[in-house]
């Protein structure tokens, strides 16, 4: 994707962003903020190349977007293994299907699966 069509999540598009902007106070973090529509964008790109795996990862880094960090980080702490009952991890899925992130959903739901076979949760 060239600068001129990525866009922050602010709006301000890419080419408008720079280091300078950063340290002059002229971009806030909104835009250093990747937007849902560049990961989307970088996940068919990484698809087109043959590389699904990536691909994927773009695709809940996109649905992350709209998740508050502190949100990004209880999912993440819920994930390590340990941390969770296979229950607990459900109820996330369906709290992610809720707020509209189907693929985060289906991965934690697959996570719950994988750490109930192997003895990873609480």
């Amino acid at each position: 994707m060239s600068a001129a069509t990525g866009k922050a999540w602010s709006g301000r598009p890419a080419s408008e962003l720079s280091v300078d902007g950063v340290v002059g106070g002229e971009l806030g973090p909104d835009d250093i903020r990747i937007s849902a529509e560049t990961l989307r964008h970088q996940a068919d790109v990484a698809r087109a190349h043959a590389n699904p795996q990536l691909a994927a990862n773009f695709e809940r880094a996109a649905e992350l977007t709209a998740f508050d960090e502190s949100d990004i980080l209880a999912l993440y702490e819920l994930l390590r293994p340990g941390r969770a009952t296979g229950d607990q991890l459900r109820a996330k899925a369906d709290e992610l299907e809720a707020r509209e992130a189907p693929i985060c959903a289906a991965f934690v739901r697959e996570a719950a699966a994988v750490y109930e076979r192997t003895g990873l949760t609480a």
